[in-house]
Protein backbone atom coordinates (compact mmCIF):
# COMPACT_ATOMS: atom_id res chain seq x y z
CA UNK A 1 0.00 0.00 0.00
CA UNK A 2 1.12 3.48 -0.64
CA UNK A 3 0.70 6.71 1.53
CA UNK A 4 -0.01 4.64 4.65
CA UNK A 5 0.18 7.87 6.93
CA UNK A 6 -2.73 9.63 4.95
CA UNK A 7 -5.43 6.48 5.42
CA UNK A 8 -8.11 5.99 8.03
CA UNK A 9 -7.50 2.44 8.26
CA UNK A 10 -9.91 1.78 10.75
CA UNK A 11 -12.37 2.99 8.63
CA UNK A 12 -11.43 0.65 5.76
CA UNK A 13 -11.42 -1.96 8.80
CA UNK A 14 -14.84 -1.20 9.50
CA UNK A 15 -16.70 -0.87 5.18
CA UNK A 16 -18.12 -3.66 4.83
CA UNK A 17 -19.13 -2.68 1.60
CA UNK A 18 -22.41 -5.05 0.48
CA UNK A 19 -20.07 -8.23 2.17
CA UNK A 20 -20.04 -11.07 3.28
CA UNK A 21 -21.48 -12.51 0.07
CA UNK A 22 -20.88 -16.23 -1.96
CA UNK A 23 -20.29 -15.25 -5.96
CA UNK A 24 -21.06 -18.45 -8.04
CA UNK A 25 -18.28 -18.45 -10.50
CA UNK A 26 -19.09 -20.00 -13.89
CA UNK A 27 -15.78 -19.74 -15.73
CA UNK A 28 -14.09 -23.57 -16.09
CA UNK A 29 -10.43 -22.58 -15.81
CA UNK A 30 -11.10 -20.39 -11.74
CA UNK A 31 -13.25 -22.98 -10.92
CA UNK A 32 -10.31 -25.64 -11.36
CA UNK A 33 -7.81 -23.13 -10.20
CA UNK A 34 -9.61 -22.35 -6.71
CA UNK A 35 -10.96 -25.51 -6.85
CA UNK A 36 -14.94 -25.18 -6.76
CA UNK A 37 -17.55 -22.44 -7.66
CA UNK A 38 -18.66 -21.02 -4.38
CA UNK A 39 -16.44 -17.93 -3.72
CA UNK A 40 -16.57 -16.08 -0.54
CA UNK A 41 -16.01 -12.42 0.36
CA UNK A 42 -15.52 -11.66 3.87
CA UNK A 43 -15.44 -8.03 4.74
CA UNK A 44 -11.86 -6.96 6.60
CA UNK A 45 -13.14 -6.65 10.17
CA UNK A 46 -13.40 -10.83 9.42
CA UNK A 47 -9.67 -10.63 9.35
CA UNK A 48 -9.11 -8.81 12.28
CA UNK A 49 -11.30 -10.80 14.55
CA UNK A 50 -9.44 -14.00 13.26
CA UNK A 51 -6.00 -12.59 13.51
CA UNK A 52 -6.84 -11.06 17.12
CA UNK A 53 -7.47 -15.35 18.34
CA UNK A 54 -3.82 -16.08 17.45
CA UNK A 55 -1.78 -15.96 21.09
CA UNK A 56 1.35 -15.33 21.66
CA UNK A 57 4.56 -17.71 20.14
CA UNK A 58 1.40 -19.26 17.65
CA UNK A 59 1.01 -18.29 13.53
CA UNK A 60 -1.32 -18.71 10.74
CA UNK A 61 -0.87 -18.04 7.63
CA UNK A 62 -3.49 -15.88 5.29
CA UNK A 63 -4.36 -19.04 3.47
CA UNK A 64 -5.04 -20.74 6.80
CA UNK A 65 -7.50 -17.61 7.49
CA UNK A 66 -9.12 -18.21 4.05
CA UNK A 67 -9.87 -21.90 4.76
CA UNK A 68 -11.59 -21.26 8.00
CA UNK A 69 -13.77 -18.07 6.66
CA UNK A 70 -14.61 -20.26 3.62
CA UNK A 71 -15.63 -23.64 6.16
CA UNK A 72 -17.38 -21.28 8.25
CA UNK A 73 -19.52 -19.69 5.14
CA UNK A 74 -19.77 -23.17 3.58
CA UNK A 75 -18.03 -21.60 0.41
CA UNK A 76 -15.21 -23.60 -1.61
CA UNK A 77 -12.87 -20.91 -1.11
CA UNK A 78 -12.58 -17.27 0.08
CA UNK A 79 -11.01 -14.42 -2.53
CA UNK A 80 -7.39 -14.37 -2.37
CA UNK A 81 -7.19 -10.61 -4.07
CA UNK A 82 -9.63 -9.18 -1.43
CA UNK A 83 -8.10 -10.95 1.43
CA UNK A 84 -4.52 -10.02 1.02
CA UNK A 85 -5.67 -6.77 1.17
CA UNK A 86 -7.76 -6.58 4.17
CA UNK A 87 -5.11 -8.90 6.18
CA UNK A 88 -3.22 -5.38 5.53
CA UNK A 89 -5.64 -3.16 6.29
CA UNK A 90 -6.01 -5.11 9.71
CA UNK A 91 -2.18 -4.55 10.46
CA UNK A 92 -2.28 -0.90 9.49
CA UNK A 93 -5.28 -0.08 11.28
CA UNK A 94 -3.72 -2.11 14.63
CA UNK A 95 -0.74 -0.14 13.91
CA UNK A 96 -2.52 3.24 14.20
CA UNK A 97 -4.71 2.72 17.03
CA UNK A 98 -3.95 3.32 20.62
CA UNK A 99 -5.26 0.21 22.07
CA UNK A 100 -7.05 -2.99 21.19
CA UNK A 101 -4.42 -4.37 19.08
CA UNK A 102 -3.97 -7.20 16.81
CA UNK A 103 -0.88 -9.07 16.63
CA UNK A 104 -1.19 -9.16 12.99
CA UNK A 105 2.89 -10.09 12.74
CA UNK A 106 1.91 -13.44 13.78
CA UNK A 107 -0.08 -13.65 10.59
CA UNK A 108 1.83 -15.03 8.01
CA UNK A 109 2.07 -15.08 4.10
CA UNK A 110 2.14 -18.67 2.31
CA UNK A 111 4.95 -20.96 3.50
CA UNK A 112 5.46 -19.09 6.43
CA UNK A 113 6.67 -15.78 4.78
CA UNK A 114 6.77 -12.19 6.22
CA UNK A 115 5.09 -9.33 5.10
CA UNK A 116 6.62 -6.63 3.82
CA UNK A 117 3.50 -5.41 3.37
CA UNK A 118 3.14 -4.57 7.23
CA UNK A 119 3.95 -1.63 8.83
CA UNK A 120 7.53 -1.44 9.57
CA UNK A 121 7.53 -3.80 6.94
CA UNK A 122 10.11 -7.26 7.07
CA UNK A 123 12.16 -5.54 9.89
CA UNK A 124 9.61 -4.75 12.30
CA UNK A 125 7.45 -8.54 11.55
CA UNK A 126 10.76 -10.00 12.36
CA UNK A 127 11.72 -8.24 15.84
CA UNK A 128 8.06 -9.25 16.81
CA UNK A 129 8.34 -12.84 15.53
CA UNK A 130 11.67 -13.11 17.70
CA UNK A 131 10.61 -11.65 20.45
CA UNK A 132 8.22 -14.26 20.84
CA UNK A 133 10.27 -17.13 20.11
CA UNK A 134 10.23 -17.93 16.43
CA UNK A 135 13.32 -18.03 14.53
CA UNK A 136 13.49 -16.18 11.48
CA UNK A 137 15.72 -17.51 8.07
CA UNK A 138 16.64 -15.86 5.07
CA UNK A 139 16.29 -17.59 1.68
CA UNK A 140 17.54 -16.49 -2.31
CA UNK A 141 20.14 -15.09 -3.11
CA UNK A 142 18.88 -11.71 -5.22
CA UNK A 143 15.36 -11.96 -4.63
CA UNK A 144 15.61 -12.45 -0.68
CA UNK A 145 12.82 -13.16 1.19
CA UNK A 146 12.26 -14.38 5.55
CA UNK A 147 10.18 -17.13 6.80
CA UNK A 148 9.69 -18.20 10.22
CA UNK A 149 12.07 -21.64 10.31
CA UNK A 150 9.58 -24.63 11.34
CA UNK A 151 6.62 -22.51 11.36
CA UNK A 152 4.01 -25.40 10.94
CA UNK A 153 5.35 -26.47 14.41
CA UNK A 154 3.75 -23.06 16.06
CA UNK A 155 0.37 -23.49 13.94
CA UNK A 156 -2.33 -22.10 15.37
CA UNK A 157 -5.76 -24.11 14.42
CA UNK A 158 -8.45 -21.92 13.99
CA UNK A 159 -11.94 -23.74 15.13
Amino acid sequence: MANEDKKDFNAMLHKASDMPKIQILTDTASIKKYGGEKMFFAPPISYDMLMKRIPHGKVVTVGMLRDYLAKENNADFTDPITAGIFVSIAAWASYQRLEDETPYWRTLKANGELNPKYPGGIEAQRQKLEAEGHTIIRKGRTNIRYYVEDYEDAVFILE
